[in-house]
Formats: structure tokens, sequence, C-alpha cells
């Protein structure tokens, strides 16, 4: 929300509630949702200080963007100022985060780590920290702050805090923390504001902010180009290197002719789609040109933004979202890369949309078309697990040819996860009915081995001797069984129970309980093996010994598959109107082939329905 600072001065001196109700109807039209009485308190108390500072440090024809919504994120700024530069007398701008700490003190012995008396969440971030990554991301996807990264800076502002209360957060490990403020010496803040804010209007700067360009800066895509260069390790083969080719030839044709291309690159697990994902963002990133990554997964993207972007936060920032480009600027990117394209959505539109957005909204993949000069959706068309999710090579087509836009395909048939094992996919599609034949027997394949357990526990005691062996293992499941929150003790809830078997599933949230790492995280983190994970959580990645258990919502009767939605517990699957029968029968198989194909190793099989677990014997015994 955009007032002058003579306004905030002038309604924070007479009704405040004027600029609280403001604020509360900007974000319910933003679709952040409508404000709780805390951050309405949070707002009364730290936007009233403010705006005394301002009228102190006499910068009341400055402009005062609150709650600043960043590019392509749900993240907002507590405030950004904009004004003049009093020396150079460009535009100039100062991100502000307000706390109403009056203590804090160091998380454990950690500099960057706090912990806050009467915190929802502990630790916290140190705002210092916290402010300066808005900055440097306003910088990297801002084009008049990319190309003028010093002329915004940030300051962390704890209003009601002395110097004594927050002794720790001085810690000279952390370079922000010399913008960091305290009530007690508001002399020295109202001194920093008046050395980057001129007490002239600040309406030009705010305009030449709200209207600037979004796009990954050239900064930021040299640091990703190196830091990606360091984690390639992959060589790509045959079909793999003609998509990545087929993409850097696409790019380099349409910038010189202006045109548009679409590209679909369809494999099967561990086609190596992922690989050519990332060998494109790290080769267009050094070629200069503007490349952002996309997904539709949160465990995927927060998996790839912790380790694609470990040696730097800022690389973090190329991986977004699929709904992130609602309203991304037309043609505003070079090329758009979107892995797990199965995972597209029919709209983007959600119960948090900002109502003018939602007003405008276009199929998401129309969206996504738009964002760039070549959007590279890579897929695998048998990993549709939800309702509404429409990412098949024809659909992409269908909405490209009705644009009259050129289409190019590429269909991986290498297969590198499963040891390489083609024939383990190839069976597995045919187990489950998806590629038009019926179950064969298991014949068996160097490159990979399947085993068949008696129990669940049985299963979890061969995938333990793979762990001790030094090997990584999960254990997953059909959506089956409740799904419990934890309990107020902070432990996990055995949902997943089998006879006197029973397991919890993964983490629901992005924050780990006890051991148990967050559910981004659950394929890749340490502890993940002591839950259970459902496909939602497995899709996307691999490990190299994997344990499925077959629940009762997919059972053999006879001589086929009957697939029974009164036993999956899956909310997006029970409404007949939604998803009917037939809709159901081909998702729970698809699911059950995502779980299937995790492996590069070995999988173990269980069923819990003995006609089931009959008839998967039947078939591994010749290969035992």
């Amino acid at each position: 929300m955009r007032r002058s600072a003579a306004e905030l001065i002038a309604y924070a001196g007479s009704d405040f509630s004027v600029i609280e109700r403001a604020l509360a109807d900007f974000l319910m039209y933003q679709g952040v949702g409508r404000p709780g009485e805390s951050e309405r308190r949070s707002w009364r108390s730290s936007l009233s200080a403010l705006a005394d500072d301002l009228r102190q440090a006499d910068l009341g024809a400055v402009e005062v963007l609150l709650e600043y919504q960043m590019p392509m994120t749900s993240k907002r700024a507590d405030v950004v100022l904009a004004g003049v530069h009093p020396r150079t007398g460009d535009p100039s701008y100062v991100a502000i985060e307000l706390k109403q700490w009056s203590r804090a003190r160091r998380w454990e012995g950690s500099e960057t780590l706090l912990d806050v008396d009467g915190a929802r969440y502990r630790p916290v971030l140190h705002p210092a920290l916290q402010v300066d990554g808005y900055v440097d991301y306003l910088r990297d996807f801002t084009a008049v702050l990319s190309s003028a990264p010093e002329s915004i800076v940030g300051a962390a502002y704890l209003h009601n805090a002395s110097e004594d209360g927050i002794t720790d957060l001085r810690s000279p490990g952390v370079g922000a923390a010399s913008r960091l403020f305290t009530g007690q010496h508001r002399a020295d803040f109202h001194e920093f504001l008046r050395s980057r804010l001129a007490p002239v209007s600040g309406v030009r700067a705010a305009d030449r902010l709200l209207s600037s360009h979004v796009a990954p800066s050239r900064q930021l895509l040299s640091v990703a180009a190196d830091e990606i260069r360091q984690r390639e390790q992959f060589e790509l083969l045959d079909e793999q290197r003609v998509a990545y080719e087929l993409v850097l030839n696409t790019v380099r044709t349409a910038t010189r002719a202006d045109t548009k291309t679409v590209v679909v690159v369809s494999g099967g697990p561990g086609s190596g789609k992922s690989v050519i994902a990332l060998s494109l963002l790290g080769e267009l990133a050094r070629e200069g040109r503007t490349v952002m990554h996309g997904t539709g997964s949160r465990s995927f993207t927060q998996t790839l933004r912790a380790v694609a972007g470990r040696g730097s936060p800022r690389t973090k920032n190329l991986f977004a979202y699929f709904n992130s480009f609602m309203t991304a600027e037309r043609n505003g990117l070079d090329v758009l890369i979107l892995d797990e394209a199965h995972r597209l959505r029919a709209t983007s539109v959600n119960r948090y949309t900002r109502k003018e957005v939602r007003v405008e909204a276009r199929p998401q993949v129309d969206e996504l078309f738009d964002a760039a000069r070549v959007p590279v959706f890579l897929l695998d068309q048998h990993q549709v697990v939800r309702p509404g999710e429409m990412g098949s090579v024809h659909e992409i087509r269908e909405h490209a040819e009705r644009r009259g836009l050129r289409v190019l395909e590429v269909d991986l048939k290498g297969q590198f996860r499963s040891g390489g094992s083609d024939a383990w996919v190839e069976w597995v599609l045919r187990l489950l009915g998806l590629d038009g034949g019926g179950p064969e027997p298991w014949t068996g394949d160097d490159r990979f081995v399947v085993e068949m357990a008696d129990s669940p526990a049985d299963l979890e005691s061969r995938l333990r001797d793979k762990l001790a062996s030094g090997m990584n293992a999960r254990m997953t499941a059909g959506y089956c069984w409740p799904w419990s929150d934890p309990r107020s003790d902070g432990t996990l809830v055995d949902d997943v129970v089998i006879g006197d078997w029973a397991r919890p599933w993964n983490v629901r949230g992005e924050r780990a309980v006890g051991d148990a790492p967050p559910s981004a995280l659950w394929a890749t983190a340490e502890g993940g093996f002591e839950q259970v994970g459902c496909v939602y959580t497995a899709q996307g990645f691999e490990y190299s010994w994997n344990g499925v258990i077959l629940g009762p919502d997919l059972v053999w009767r006879g001589d086929r598959w009957v697939a029974r939605r009164e036993h999956n517990r899956d909310p997006d699957f029970r409404s007949r109107k939604t998803v009917d029968d037939a809709t159901f029968d081909r998702l729970v198989r698809n699911v059950y082939k995502v779980l299937l194909t995790r492996g590069m190793v070995g999988t173990v099989l269980f069923s819990t329905d003995e006609e089931t677990q009959a008839k998967l014997r039947s078939l591994l015994r010749p290969a035992r």
C-alpha cells in the first residue's frame, strides 16, 4: 500500500485506524487474507513509531510503501521508503524491517539465529540478515535496482528495544548489524535515514520502482552460472543431449527472429528430465540469458533451492513455482524451464489470489507460455496423480497450436534411475495397465533388484539392512490411512497401522518435528526413513532403496485391478463430482507408478491385501 510519509504522520497523530483499515483492505485485495488482531497491533505500534521518526527526521515528503510485496514471491517487506538521495539526487530506497521486540539473545550461540521472548516460532532469523535478504532479492529481480544496486539499502528497527536488551545482536559476524537501530538511540536512526533520503518529494522514485521491469538480473544469473557449474555432475547422453541442444538452439533462434517457441520434453522416471533442466539453467545463465526454473511441487522446489543454491542464497530465488507467473511481464524471460510439468494445474487461482488477478485469470499453461520467449516443459505423462493436473504433451500442444505457437517435442527413452533399468519401469507400467498391456512375470535384471516382503516389519527390516550398509532408503505407501497433526508434546502420531506394525506419515509442514525433517526434505534429509512418505513428498525424488506398501485402495481381483475409493484417504479424491470413478482409477494407478519407480538400486514390495500380495509373489517368483 502506498502513502506519503505526511499522510502516515497525520493519521498516526490523529486516527491511525484509517491507515489500519486501508492496510487490511489492501491485503484482502491482494489475496493475502484478513489480518489477525496480532498483526493489527503490530501495525499500530510499529508504524506509529516509524511515522514519528519520519516526522522528527523532517522526511514527510518521502513515499512509504507498506507491506511491499516482492516480485514472483509471496514475501513482503514491512516498509520501503522511496525518495531522492541527498548527495547524488538519484532515486533512493530504504527497506525497513520493523520489530516490536524489547529483548533478544543468540540461539544456542548462533550469530544468525535468535531466541525472542513471545515469538511465534523459535529460533528466528537476525532481523538485519532478514532485511538484507529482501534487499538482495529486490536487486536481483527488479530492473531499476539491478542497474543501480547502490540505490537501495536495508535497516532493521527495534523501536521498543534498548541496547542492553539486544547486546547479542551486535555480533561482528553479522555485517548488517551496523544498520540495526533501537528505540533508545532513535537519533542514530534519524541520521541514517537523512543520509539516504532528502526532504523532497519521493513520488517519482516510487513510480519508478513500482513500474519497473521484473526479471532475474545479469548479476544474479552470473552467480547462478558459477554455482550450478560447480554442481553439474552429469554427462548428457543421446536424447538428453538432443533436448539440451534443441533448447539452446531454439533460444538463439527465437531471440534473433523475435518469435516464441514451446519445447516439450517427455520421459519416464529417471530419464534425466531434471538433469537436463539444471544443465540448461546453468548454461543459459552463463550465456547471460534471463532464465528461471519452475515446478509445481513444493518439496521438489525447496530441495532444489537447498541443494543447487547451497553456496549462494541468491541462487535459490531462480527456483519458483508454476503459479509464480500469474502477473509476469509478457516475454519478460528469455527461457522458463518447467520441470515436473505433469503437475500443471488448470488454473493458478487459489483462495489467496488477489481479486483483480482472479478476475483476469487465464489457464496456467497460457500464463507460462506468456512469461518467456521459450517455455520448456519437462514431463512424465504417467505421473499425473491429482485432480486438476493437466500436464500432458497433448494438452500443452493443443493450447500452443490454438495460439499459433510452434511446438518442438523430444521423447527421452533412456533410463538413468533404477540402475539404468528400462525393464523395471516397463514392468511397472505393464503391472498397472498403464501402457495398454497387462502384468508379466519379472524375469530379473542385473542392474536392479526387486524383493517381496512378508510384512511391513519385514519390509522395514530389509531396508534398515540397506541403510546399515551405507545406502539410503525410504518407505512409502498409498494414501490409505488418516494423517494426524503432531501431538502437543511435539511427537508424530503412528497413523500408518498394519496389524501390530505402525509408523507415522512424513511431517506435513515446513518445520521439523523432533528428529523428523520437514515435508519438503523428507526424501533427502537425515531422519526421513523413520516416517512413511506419501506420493506428494516422494514425487520427483530418488533414493537407492525403495520400499512400497500397496494399500487397500488398489487390489487385484481375479484377472484385473480394482480401485476402491472407500479405502483412500486423500481429500482430493473424495468428491465424485470432481473425480469420477474412471478418473480415480487412473489417478490411483499413477500414484503407485510414481511410488514404485523411486528406487535406483532396488525396490521392496508389500501389499496389505492378501490376494494382491499373492499376485505380486506369483509375478516375482521367477526372479527369486
